[in-house]
């Protein structure tokens, strides 16, 4: 439980979930046992709760903006940005925006309007899929969508950023990204859609910290639970994309790329954690297992980092001639 209040209320943020928008529902929940503690960085989640909190303030500020817009998806780190910018700013300066686009969605984009609800936040819901069938009406036959999950899932998530700088234009207010460390250093996102913002209040935050954070800021549990997801197809899981549940890819990305360690070195440090008398390597609550970290995973994992760097950095530009 959270020491000050929280910015829900937590008879709002109730759903019914008669119709559909069910949680993960396979044993893949977010609560367990914590990771190794020599293989993540410690982390106090009322610490960066206050940090965030002035981070989101600062930046509103010195933009001279009036708030900020966010992206509202029903999932875990939509809503902890939402509830930590609420605290940062007041509820009257954010601004949710929910943008279903498929069936799929639907459930979510649900959940989604009762947790602005709760949070007491003014937000509005378009289906984008008149939209989107437009736009995929007008490009040229040779960039068809058509069974294409990646390209046209890319496509509605740049569709989304547009109607977020929309309102950020239309209301003199920042883009308030949603995006985490582990997506961020994967490239587990899209260039110029959700890749695309003005501040990332939750972008040196794995996403096991932000489920730390979320427990702190008395996030709703059905948020929680969620299996993390695209939304690309039915059934879509990260795990399944990445290969392992995040509680396994964060300690490599800490170990491989903020220590900068090799794959080797890097399932070496995890099997040497797993023999200190720490924590166990497998939890049923979570579905990780440190234990099952091989070369193979950590190199594929570290392998993304390095093939998405585009996505971390400015586009390029010829080198200034100073002669």
């Amino acid at each position: 439980m959270a020491d000050r209040e929280s910015a829900f209320d937590p008879d709002e943020a109730a759903v019914d979930r008669s119709e559909g928008a069910t949680a993960s529902g396979d044993g893949e929940a977010a609560a367990g046992r914590p990771l190794p503690a020599s293989v993540l960085p410690d982390r106090d989640p009322a610490l960066e709760r206050d940090r965030i909190r002035s981070f989101v303030a600062d930046r509103v500020d010195a933009a001279g903006a009036d708030g900020v817009v966010v992206n509202m998806s029903g999932g875990l780190d939509s809503t902890v940005t939402a509830a930590l910018a609420v605290e940062a700013l007041g509820a009257d300066r954010v601004y949710g925006l929910i943008l279903p686009c498929n069936k799929i969605g639907a459930p979510h984009a649900r959940d989604a309007e009762a947790l602005a609800e709760a949070l007491g936040i003014d937000h509005d819901t378009a289906h984008l899929q008149p939209l989107f069938a437009q736009f995929g009406a007008v490009v040229p036959d040779r960039f068809d969508l058509h069974d294409e999950p990646v390209r046209s899932g890319n496509a509605v998530a740049r569709l989304r950023m547009a109607v977020a700088y929309l309102a950020a234009n239309a209301t003199d207010r920042l883009v308030c990204g949603t995006a985490n460390r582990s997506e961020l250093l994967l490239g587990y996102l899209t260039k110029h859609g959700d890749c695309a913002a003005d501040l990332f209040p939750l972008g040196h935050l794995y996403k096991t910290d932000v489920r730390a954070l979320a427990s702190e800021l008395d996030v709703p549990e059905f948020v929680v639970e969620k299996a993390p997801r695209a939304g690309f197809l039915p059934g879509q899981r990260d795990a399944d994309d990445l290969g392992a549940p995040y509680e396994v890819i964060d300690p490599v990305l800490h170990l491989g790329v903020d220590r900068g360690l090799s794959p080797e070195s890097v399932v070496e440090r995890i099997a040497a954690a797993l023999t200190e008398g720490e924590p166990a390597a497998a939890d049923a609550g979570t579905g990780a297992d440190l234990g099952a970290v091989d070369r193979e995973l950590v190199a594929d994992l570290l392998g993304r980092h390095r093939a998405s760097a585009h996505k971390r950095l400015p586009a390029p530009t010829p080198d200034a001639d100073l002669e």
